[in-house]
């Protein structure tokens, strides 16, 4: 069933991010981990650019694991018993989320640390 209500929508999306919050571990962790990179960001005086890799990142990061939590929830849904196709698609969205944290990651250390060299030194 279609909704052509945008507002139910955006109810819809809101709901979808407090119920992984409240019973997804990672995306918890991704959570928290954010909320470090931006108060950080805040005491390194990033440039307009840095904030934007940082932005995306960041959303990129929470958004893959969104999927990533959709997939195994609907490969669960279809495929109850253990199955060979539904372990490699779960295990195929995990590891596009490990690979999008790793990008960030780099990129969290290529913006960082310079910042961190420059206060210290």
């Amino acid at each position: 069933m279609k909704n052509n209500n945008l507002f139910a929508s955006f109810k819809y999306a809101l709901e979808g991010i407090l119920n992984a919050g409240k019973k997804e571990r990672n995306f918890r962790i991704h959570i928290f981990v954010a909320t470090v990179v931006i108060v950080s960001g805040s005491f390194s005086h990033l440039s307009k650019n840095e904030w934007i890799f940082i932005i995306f990142c960041i959303s990129g990061m929470i958004s893959l694991e969104l999927v990533n939590s959709a997939i195994e929830k609907v490969v669960d849904l279809a495929s109850p018993e253990i199955h060979a196709l539904a372990k490699q698609a779960k295990d195929m969205s995990a590891a596009a989320v490990l690979v999008f944290a790793c990008a960030s990651a780099i990129i969290g250390i290529l913006i960082f640390i310079p910042k961190w060299m420059e206060i210290f030194n």
